[in-house]
Formats: structure tokens, C-alpha cells, sequence
């Protein structure tokens, strides 16, 4: 696998690559389920126990911080200041 600096793109991640991705509330985990010609289809995890899936161009901007990958959003906000919190009986 290529170094952490190396990934700039959706695309660089591997299938089942881990990375953070911002939802309308906060920020989530979310995994590479699958890549096409069109984008990336990503399984992200939900507070609540769901998943649901989001798919992005393949040229969407990673974030690289403290070793976690993260999808670039267009908000200013930093993933650590606003992370989902998952129900702890899991």
C-alpha cells in the first residue's frame, strides 16, 4: 500500500479502505464497498446501528490527518470537532 502523503484522491483508497466522511449533522466512519469506472461507492456507518451507502467521483479530494483518511467537505469544520456518537452497548 502506498504511503499515508501518496493518497490524494477517492481513488488511491484500496477496497475496504477506512476513512471519515461528513454527513449533514457530524462526521462518520465510513468504508470503500466499491469501485467502478463512474466513482466510488462508500458504506457509511450511522449512530444508530444502520449503514448506508454514498457514492463519489473517483477524483474526490482525501484529507490525510494523524494517519486517518477523510473526504475533503466543503465545510471548514475539523472531523475531530464533531464526531458521530455511536450507541456504546455495541
Amino acid at each position: 500500500m502506498e504511503s499515508a502523503e501518496a493518497l490524494r484522491s477517492l481513488s488511491d483508497l484500496p477496497l475496504g479502505g477506512r476513512l471519515l466522511v461528513r454527513s449533514r449533522v457530524d462526521w462518520r466512519t465510513a468504508v470503500v464497498s466499491k469501485i467502478t469506472e463512474e466513482g466510488v461507492t462508500l458504506s457509511v456507518a450511522s449512530p444508530k446501528g444502520r449503514n448506508y451507502r454514498l457514492r463519489r467521483t473517483a477524483e474526490h479530494a482525501v484529507g490525510v490527518a494523524n494517519g486517518l483518511h477523510y473526504l475533503i467537505s466543503e465545510t471548514g469544520e475539523n472531523w475531530n470537532e464533531n464526531f458521530a456518537v455511536y450507541d456504546s452497548r455495541w
